[in-house]
């Protein structure tokens, strides 16, 4: 039925392209869920017995649904997993075992399941859509049945009280640190956010967060006492330590492990992998193996954590000149990015800038300039929805910065005077969005499909 990737495609954002050029208005005024659990039931996709686990937050959500998943499969389970945006592929956004779903299976599913997907589309008002992305959690909770997955780590997409994947019945949801985001889909205040974002948890359920502002603390305590679930939020003090920089990562400590290697290079990855760490032991002890603690589980998180791969967050590309890759489009992450390679960084250092108009693109600008002798600014018109500032204005952003400044429409051409001004002794760090970390992934030819 379907005969590529591209005509699947069409057809999952059909009736959401219906609406494109229709003003957006907040996530609770505009997404309908209750469509996608619909498809569920009718495909049976919700009678299988398997845990699941919703990761929400505003940075690092992916990161820790990664992270999770591996450990996870060390310990033995067959681990399906959700994540978006894509880099190269949107099969990347399935996956088992790290694996991404297959074109031919993805394509057979969604064939399987056109019949009642056609059925709910004949129901829908001319104001309504069904997401496409409840469409990918139906593939894949499909794709997850056929493989025997008995639990799966689900990314939401943003929000999560109004997120499809926030639909199955999870009963451990996690929060990656939740900040001021989509403000006109969310609402203006951190507090409304955080709303938001407390949607996972459901009723009797297990919750677990990295450090938050007190707003956020307080709408999370509220949403764990609404429900009667179990909250606990991490400290400060409670977050594994940097030891040292490796070559081709960090050296970490967490008590009760022995010091822990782990092979991102991003040192905010150390908060990241101690909420997975403990999500994990709390997943332990609520499905009854009370194996935490023992050698066996000591050794099966450092052998997890030795296998994590998570592609275009602080990347190592190249070595002549060194080249760095993070999606780092807004001032916290720039910083965070600086932080964990500015004792790698060899001068000259050259930056490539590629930050959607919808961002604090001069904060961006600024704080890279901080550790750069030149600042070239690109773009690229992947999607069509993200849209660059025009060259004029972000120039104008960069021009009291006192830095060599270039622009480009492209990639290639940005990679090319970054080589010039770093030469094969320095430095090229790449602040860029995903859609843009994605061509480095294949200029570079990395391997996406398994993780």
């Amino acid at each position: 039925m379907f005969e590529s990737m591209d005509a699947a495609l069409d057809y999952i954002f059909a009736t959401r392209r219906r609406l494109d050029g229709a003003p957006r208005g907040l996530d609770e005024y505009t997404r309908d869920i209750s469509l996608t659990r619909r498809l569920l039931e009718r495909a049976n996709l919700l009678e299988v017995e398997r845990d699941y686990v919703v990761v929400t937050g505003s940075r690092g959500k992916g990161s820790v649904t990664t992270i999770l998943a591996k450990l996870l499969q060390t310990l033995g389970r067959r681990v399906g997993m959700i994540t978006s945006p894509h880099l190269v592929r949107w099969n990347e956004r399935i996956r088992v075992d790290g694996r991404m779903i297959p074109t031919d299976d993805f394509l057979r599913i969604l064939c399987g399941l056109k019949p009642i997907i056609d059925s709910i589309t004949a129901e829908l008002s001319p104001r309504q859509y069904l997401s496409p992305q409840g469409l990918f959690l139906a593939i894949a909770l499909r794709h997850f049945r056929e493989l025997d997955v008995d639990v799966a780590v689900l990314e939401v997409g943003r929000g999560g009280r109004f997120d499809d994947n926030a639909v199955v019945p999870n009963r451990l949801a996690l929060f990656a640190p939740i900040m001021l985001e989509h403000k006109a889909l969310l609402g203006a205040s951190l507090e409304r956010i955080a709303w938001h974002k407390a949607g996972i948890i459901k009723a009797g359920a297990d919750a677990l967060s990295l450090p938050q502002a007190q707003p956020v603390l307080r709408a999370l305590a509220a949403e764990a006492k609404e429900k009667r679930a179990n909250l606990t939020c991490l400290s400060e003090s409670e977050l594994a330590q940097h030891l040292a920089d490796r070559p081709e990562g960090l050296m970490m400590r967490l008590p009760p492990y022995d010091d822990l290697f782990l092979p991102l290079l991003g040192r905010y990855q150390i908060a990241n992998a101690t909420l997975a760490i403990r999500a994990l032991e709390l997943f332990q002890r609520r499905s009854g193996a009370h194996t935490t603690g023992s050698p066996a589980f000591t050794d099966a998180v450092q052998r997890g954590l030795r296998a994590v791969k998570w592609l275009g967050r602080v990347q190592k590309l190249g070595a002549e000149p060194a080249v760095y890759v993070d999606g780092a489009i807004t001032v916290a992450s720039a910083k965070s990015f600086v932080a964990s390679v500015r004792e790698r960084l060899r001068d000259p250092v050259a930056s490539i800038l590629g930050v959607p108009r919808d961002r604090d693109y001069a904060g961006v600008y600024r704080v890279m300039a901080g550790v750069s002798e030149s600042l070239i600014i690109t773009e690229t018109d992947i999607n069509p929805n993200t849209r660059f500032p025009p060259r004029g204005e972000a120039l104008a952003a960069a021009q009291s910065l006192d830095k060599p400044l270039f622009h480009t429409t492209d990639l290639p051409s940005a990679l090319a005077i970054a080589r010039e001004q770093a030469g094969a002794s320095g430095t090229i760090l790449l602040a860029v969005s995903l859609m843009l970390v994605g061509e480095c992934m294949l200029i570079w030819d990395v391997d996406t499909s398994v993780i």
